[in-house]
């Protein structure tokens, strides 16, 4: 029996792309019965936004060869067969480890990133030509249980308002899921722990200003119904879904950029793979000039001195993190009171 395939032609900067679909009918959500197809096709659509926010950087793929409820793992290095007009670039990871990752140049590459069953892109937040140092200060905004999207809402219009006395221009994404994400572009002039240490510093002044809505506390049993500003996003090898990237839930939501003034009356589920191409049509992609102002950290890195001055030092790293200088002890704070 012949095998079921498709070729899509995708537009480009050098032209026309073929790209074969394999097992075009595949169905990846259940629920709307958006088939492997449909997500190839969504991503030709929407491709040049889509490569304008996450093309150029290192990527990880978020794979799901039997759909979102089956088995899922994660490329980091080059899925095999990938064509020679794609290309990869060399990262180091915090183990010291260094080892290639895509790199998206076109939709094409978008596409065919699909036909290898890649649902979630995670894009770095610093560009293949200088991996080590980010272009993108990143602040993910997640509501605890017991809070949702509408509690994050006030949250990020402080942040806003807080990067900008930094010098700092914000836009903001909704997650796909509850939360919202936070981009302000920057010089690519520091490395990955001063830009971490920037985050801390935006964190801690929302945490001052709203300490009843917000938390930076690393461990789940001491962030109560609050919103938590996960500042460990901003570490090496930390990534968030891209922007108009699907996410593995039922109803195919995306992570969708939006303006300022539309924070307060959308809701993430109105953004999903059946809806965003249209929006694009209509509305325009609210990041299409994201990199044009970069601005600096040095603020916020003074805002971070001035904290270590007055007792507040480094913060929790991921637990799959090497020691790091300064930081706390790795103890859940119920389990060190209990060995007191």
């Amino acid at each position: 029996m012949a095998r079921e395939e498709t070729t899509l032609a995708v537009p480009g900067p050098e032209g026309e792309r073929q790209v074969r679909i394999s097992s075009p009918g595949r169905v990846i959500w259940p629920d709307p019965g958006i088939t492997k197809l449909d997500l190839a096709r969504y991503f030709a659509e929407v491709g040049e936004a889509f490569i304008r926010a996450n093309g150029g950087r290192p990527v990880s793929l978020e794979r799901f060869p039997e759909g979102i409820g089956g088995e899922v793992f994660f490329s980091k290095n080059p899925p095999r067969g990938m064509p020679d007009w794609m290309r990869a670039v060399t990262v180091k990871y915090p183990s010291a480890r260094s080892h290639p990752q895509v790199v998206l140049d076109e939709p094409a590459a978008a596409v065919w990133a699909a036909q290898r069953n890649t649902v979630v892109f995670h894009p770095w937040p610093s560009r293949a030509e200088n991996t080590d140092n980010p272009d993108q200060l990143r602040i993910d905004l997640d509501p605890q249980p017991g809070t949702d999207f509408d509690d994050a809402v006030r949250p990020a219009q402080e942040l806003r308002s807080i990067l900008a006395e930094a010098g700092l221009d914000a836009y903001i994404k909704t997650s796909g899921n509850r939360g919202i994400h936070l981009f302000a572009p920057i010089r690519p002039e520091r490395e990955f722990l001063d830009v971490r240490h920037a985050v801390i510093a935006a964190a801690r002044e929302v945490e001052r200003r709203m300490p009843d809505q917000v938390t930076t506390a690393w461990w789940k049993e001491e962030r109560g119904t609050r919103v938590f500003v996960d500042f460990n996003q901003a570490n090496r090898d930390r990534t968030m879904a891209g922007a108009y990237s699907p996410r593995a839930l039922p109803n195919a939501p995306v992570s969708c950029p939006i303006t300022w003034d539309e924070l307060e009356r959308v809701h993430p589920a109105d953004f999903t793979m059946q809806t965003v191409p249209e929006r694009l049509r209509t509305v325009g992609d609210p990041w299409a000039e994201m990199s044009a102002r970069p601005g600096s950290i040095d603020v916020l890195l003074g805002w971070w001195e001035r904290d270590l001055a007055n007792g507040l030092g480094e913060l929790p790293f991921p637990p799959d993190y090497p020691k790091m200088p300064g930081e706390p002890p790795r103890v859940q704070p119920s389990r060190a009171r209990r060995k007191d």
